[in-house]
């Protein structure tokens, strides 16, 4: 079957694709042409460290040591002197408190130890289907299904507005629950309309009928 692009698809792809390009600056803290990387996130206060996350531990005293270090599948990073540290579900402040208690005990006199997060790999969405750059992406702040549509590159010529929708991983159990996404309510102003999105979520991006 011939598939024959219509004007409501193509001003609706060019709605998208034009959001990306005015809010990629703030919406990107990667290079979009790299979908897989791990961006670098700014506010970390409350940040629940994840499997995969990269970071960055520096003993300032007595001696100054520095050690980049990703988390491992089973939650631990291991750090010189006092082997596994639990890092999985864990904020910054307390992996640094346990490191310093540790090296303190015994092991260095008065250390003074900061944790930094240099990459972020396990609080990412995903984009497929019927966008021009399909792919992995760190949820930033205020991400939406209409941002994470124009991070990922806006609809291809055959996807489809009224077949975007949502799986996102059930809370007990395995699976997926599936939220259909109003794209022509949000284009026309219903902000309401528009989905959060939350790590792990996968946007799936039909095509469609023509």
């Amino acid at each position: 079957m011939k598939r024959i692009k219509t004007n409501k698809t193509v001003k609706i792809a060019a709605a998208v694709c034009a959001l990306a390009l005015a809010s990629a600056p703030s919406l990107f803290a990667q290079d979009p042409a790299a979908p897989g990387r791990a961006a670098t996130l700014g506010n970390t206060a409350k940040y629940s460290v994840g499997i995969g996350d990269i970071l960055q531990i520096m003993v300032l005293q007595p001696e100054t040591h520095a050690l980049e270090t990703t988390v491992s599948p089973d939650g631990y990073i291991s750090f010189p002197y006092i082997g596994s540290v639990l890092a999985k579900d864990r904020t910054l402040d307390e992996i640094q408190q346990q490191i310093q208690t540790d090296l303190g005990d015994g092991y260095l006199r008065y250390p003074v130890v900061t944790v930094s997060l240099k990459e972020s790999h396990s609080k990412n969405f995903f984009v497929y289907g019927e966008v021009n750059v399909p792919g992995s992406y760190p949820v930033s702040e205020n991400m939406t299904v209409f941002r994470a549509l124009s991070v990922a590159g806006g609809f291809t010529k055959f996807g489809s507005s009224s077949k975007v929708k949502v799986l996102r991983p059930k809370k007990k159990g395995r699976g997926y629950d599936l939220h259909k996404v109003e794209m022509k309510a949000i284009l026309d102003g219903h902000t309401e309309a528009d989905i959060a999105i939350n790590p792990g979520d996968v946007v799936v991006v039909s095509e469609g009928v023509f």
